[in-house]
């Protein structure tokens, strides 16, 4: 006997990265968390909370981030949607844009949330092979024609960017709507904020939890003509982002010189990262992301994980076509960074 709509039943769910016991002592780079600590202006934000917040329900658009990240990004505050990190804007558009009988489509490998949402929905999801190095196969996408398109770009786990160019083109050749995954765009030299501006079927998401070290406040963003965002208006639950997330995250956003000076730290390290795993002899992906994807020089990056593992550090592996002689790593503090070095070392001599 069963409860559950059968492509409940058929389908997997999303499993995130591995989350260690409170207390265990570990080097964690397997979920691209910052090392870094967040904004002191969010810390006190957090500390001067009072319990009249907490009685009351919270205010259903966040307003007091709409505004504080409309004068970051110089963008009108009704061009901001908010969500309890950006999957929730995620789960957002497949409600709103697709149902059974429609395709979402993305490129392959990235972001698998994308598909078990679509799984859900019970609409088909179209998975189109990356090209060569992870360049985006723009004219297979366009010939997809998705009621929703995924690029994330930065993408995970390759860490590489599509151009502005490219997803012109895509945002003017899809008759659906274009989801630009910008999770990662703290750590890139480019981003796609002028496309928005000029295609009423993009919109781009952010989240405070890479950038603004701010992964278990849960928050995150869309950027969109507000047109778009009516339709994700109606399917978003009533009061989806908590007041202590709206009051801590309007702090953090504002402290740009915070995050700025983190995202520039890890930038830093992520280069140094890149050149001691290739004199490891691992070929290492250009990324623009906090986070390297590494392919292991002997094939076999499962025994590399567990290796690690075993030593106390803990990086990704995933078992899936494409990826199974890679491990995508976290950039961390420089001690930490070293740290997985010797013990990547002491594998493999």
């Amino acid at each position: 006997m069963t409860f559950f709509r059968p492509n409940i039943n058929a389908m997997s769910g999303y499993v995130p990265g591995e989350q260690p016991l409170p207390g265990t002592q570990v080097i964690k780079l397997n979920t691209n968390e910052n090392p870094y600590p967040p904004s002191p202006a969010a810390l006190q934000v957090l500390r001067e909370l009072e319990g009249e917040l907490l009685r009351r329900y919270p205010d259903p658009m966040a307003g007091a981030f709409r505004e504080a990240a409309s004068q970051v990004l110089g963008v009108p505050a009704d061009w901001i949607l908010v969500g309890n990190g950006s999957d929730d804007l995620l789960t957002m558009i497949i409600r709103a844009c697709s149902e059974p009988g429609q395709r979402v489509v993305y490129p392959m490998p990235t972001y698998v949330l994308y598909r078990t949402l679509t799984q859900i929905q019970g609409a088909e999801f179209v998975e189109v092979p990356y090209q060569e190095n992870y360049t985006l196969p723009v004219e297979s996408l366009i010939e997809a024609q998705g009621a929703v398109t995924f690029v994330a770009s930065p993408n995970s786990p390759s860490g590489t960017v599509a151009s502005v160019e490219q997803l012109e083109k895509l945002a003017a050749h899809l008759s659906g709507v274009l989801v630009i995954d910008e999770a990662y765009v703290d750590f890139a030299e480019t981003n796609a904020l002028e496309v928005v501006k000029k295609y009423d079927n993009v919109i781009i998401l952010r989240t405070l939890s890479k950038g603004y070290s701010l992964a278990g406040l849960r928050l995150g963003f869309g950027v969109a003509n507000p047109a778009l965002l009516e339709g994700l208006i109606k399917v978003k639950d009533s009061y989806n982002v908590d007041a202590v997330a709206c009051a801590v995250g309007a702090a953090a956003i504002a402290d740009q010189d915070h995050k700025n000076t983190n995202a520039n730290m890890i930038k830093v390290s992520r280069a140094q990262m890149a050149d001691d795993l290739q004199k490891l002899g691992f070929h290492v992906l250009p990324s623009q992301a906090n986070f390297l994807l590494a392919q292991f020089p002997e094939g076999n990056a499962e025994f590399l994980y567990k290796s690690l593992k075993e030593r106390g550090i803990l990086v990704r592996y995933f078992n899936q076509p494409q990826l199974m002689d890679k491990l995508r790593i976290t950039v961390g503090t420089p001690e930490q960074n070293d740290a997985l070095i010797k013990g990547l070392g002491e594998v493999l001599t």
